[in-house]
């Protein structure tokens, strides 16, 4: 896990046109918001998941041409059937462009069958006999926080002209998906998880500064109902809404919505701990306003 000081870099340091996945990964980081996010799309699947056992999978053990997706996260996981317990994979694409890919079947399976090949690489490397090759089964997920509405399909014979002879031939894949803004406030919020309140204040960040106000509200009652057993998940939340009115909102509201975060909690170290990432915000950015003039007047 992060350390603090690795948090609070990692948060200051997403660039605004980075936000939308880069926030996301950070938020993900976290295992319990990996559950929330499966208790919105396939609760029935949560409930065999290890959370406490989810793991990151090192982008140092991936071929490049996953490397480079700045916007995947890989995840190993136990999962429980019955009296065994199997290790999954859990591939989460976050897909934010403003457009709808209609190629997304054919990159899901892309993605695939290359973390399928870094087993197969690794069974050869160590010489593993073919007859005990077992693939992992991989979950994919699409996780879209783009405006437009997305309604093609993410599979292969989307992508094709398909006479149904010849449909047996087609690979065929499940893909999760979950759509941030076209998805009913509700449908993110029925667990009443933290990760789904955040998703129903990334729903407003478009809409007026009323509509966020009242997401934040909502949010914030939940989020300061969480345990002191719960303090991580509790500062991960706030700093991600932090976050999201800094990248997300005018400049001219940004004072009024830091002000609903900071006063919505009773709790006094909390309130003392509020006001910290406050202080401590306003001073990088200070500090990286004085490092951007500096690089100006150089150029």
């Amino acid at each position: 896990m992060e350390n603090r000081d690795t948090q609070t870099a990692t948060f200051f340091n997403v660039p605004v046109g980075q936000f939308p996945d880069r926030s996301l990964r950070w938020l993900l980081a976290d295992p319990t918001n990996v559950q929330g996010l499966f208790e919105i799309i396939a609760e029935d699947l949560a409930e065999s998941i290890d959370f406490e056992n989810l793991a990151l999978m090192s982008r140092s053990l991936l071929p490049d041409t996953l490397r480079e997706q700045e916007a995947d996260i890989i995840y190993t996981v136990p999962f429980r059937t019955g009296d065994s317990t199997e290790e999954l994979l859990i591939f989460v694409l976050i897909e934010h462009q403003s457009t709808v890919d209609p190629v997304m079947g054919f990159r899901m399976l892309f993605y695939m069958t290359h973390l399928w090949d870094v087993q197969r690489r690794d069974w050869h490397s160590r010489n593993i006999p073919k007859s005990e090759w077992r693939f992992r089964p991989i979950v994919p997920i699409v996780l879209y926080t783009g405006e437009r509405d997305w309604q093609h399909p993410i599979t292969l014979d989307a992508m094709m002209d398909l006479p149904a002879s010849l449909s047996e031939f087609v690979p065929r894949f499940n893909t999760l998906f979950l759509n941030v803004k076209g998805s009913d406030a509700s449908d993110l919020t029925r667990t009443g998880h933290i990760f789904g309140w955040l998703m129903r204040v990334l729903q407003t960040e478009g809409g007026t500064i009323g509509e966020v106000r009242s997401a934040l509200v909502e949010a914030l009652s939940h989020i300061d109902a969480l345990s002191a057993d719960e303090a991580n998940q509790w500062k991960r939340a706030i700093n991600y809404l932090y976050l999201l009115i800094r990248h997300r909102r005018p400049p001219e509201e940004q004072d009024e919505l830091k002000t609903l975060v900071q006063g919505h909690t009773q709790d006094r170290l909390r309130k003392e701990e509020i006001e910290e990432m406050a202080q401590s915000m306003a001073e990088h950015l200070f500090e990286q306003g004085i490092e951007r003039g500096i690089e100006r007047g150089i150029e």
